[in-house]
């Protein structure tokens, strides 16, 4: 192997069962809610202002550091990759139960700007 390859990393898989994912979701969201999270998410809004660059620069890291300090408790590896492997994990329980759906939604709204409303049907968007 040269210098230059890197080893795979180890990736294992976490199965949590429904009471679990949503503790772990309740931790979470505890955790941005938290003084500190609460003001390092505030910080970072407050950079980005409406640009949407920033927001994926600075807002988007700052949140999953957030959720990696949480779960890395529940077996997830403490970076983006394990971020990711529960939010697959949270995203195939959404649509077997309502509550684990809210938390999920809740939790995305700390670091996704709200979209805009699509025009109603009733009156179509006119075309150029």
């Amino acid at each position: 192997m040269s210098s230059l390859q890197r080893p795979a990393p180890q990736t294992q898989a976490v199965s949590l069962t429904l009471e679990q994912v949503k503790e772990a979701l309740g931790e979470v969201l505890d955790a941005m809610q938290s003084p500190s999270g609460s003001a390092r998410l505030e910080e970072a809004r407050e950079n980005c202002g409406n640009d949407l660059g920033k927001v994926l620069q600075l807002l988007l890291p700052t949140a999953v550091q957030i959720q990696q300090d949480v779960l890395q408790n529940y077996g997830f590896s403490p970076d983006g990759e394990g971020v990711l492997r529960f939010a697959r994990l949270v995203k195939s329980f959404e649509s077997q139960d309502p509550e684990v759906a809210a938390m999920s939604n809740k939790l995305k709204s700390f670091f996704l700007p709200p979209l805009p409303l699509p025009p109603h049907a009733g009156h179509p968007v006119p075309s150029s």
